[in-house]
C-alpha cells in the first residue's frame, strides 16, 4: 500500500507532521512564533475580524512559521557540513535569518493593518 501514489502522500504527510512537531518541540524561535500565532488567532476572534483579514492573518502566520522552519533547516545543514566557524557558513546563516526578518516585518505590517483601526 505504501508504494502507491496515495500511500506515498500519506507517508509524506506523516514525515511533514513529524518535522513540524520536531520544530515545535525543539526550536525556541518556532515556539515563540507559534505562541504569537495563538495570541493573534485569539485576537482575531476577539475583534471579530473579517474573512479577508483572517486570510491575510493566516497567510502572514504561515509565512513566518514556514520561513522560520526553512531557516532552522539551513542552519542545521550548515552546522552539519561545517561545524566550526566559517565566513561562508556565517553568511548563509545570516541570509536565512534575514529572510525570517522580512517575513516577520511583513506579518507585523499585516497585523497593523488589521488591528490598529480596531483601537
Amino acid at each position: 500500500m505504501w508504494n502507491t501514489f496515495v500511500g506515498k502522500r500519506i507517508l509524506g504527510f506523516k514525515y511533514a507532521f513529524r518535522g513540524a512537531w520536531m520544530l515545535l518541540k525543539n526550536e525556541a524561535s518556532i515556539q515563540v512564533q507559534a505562541a504569537i500565532a495563538i495570541i493573534m488567532t485569539g485576537a482575531g476572534f476577539y475583534f471579530q475580524i473579517s474573512t479577508m483579514e483572517w486570510i491575510a492573518q493566516c497567510l502572514a502566520i504561515g509565512l513566518v512559521l514556514s520561513i522560520e522552519g526553512l531557516n532552522t533547516a539551513a542552519e542545521e545543514i550548515a552546522n552539519f557540513v561545517h561545524p566550526d566557524y566559517h565566513n561562508k557558513i556565517g553568511y548563509i546563516k545570516d541570509v536565512a535569518a534575514g529572510a525570517v526578518f522580512f517575513a516577520a516585518i511583513t506579518a507585523i505590517v499585516v497585523g497593523g493593518f488589521i488591528y490598529i483601526p480596531k483601537f
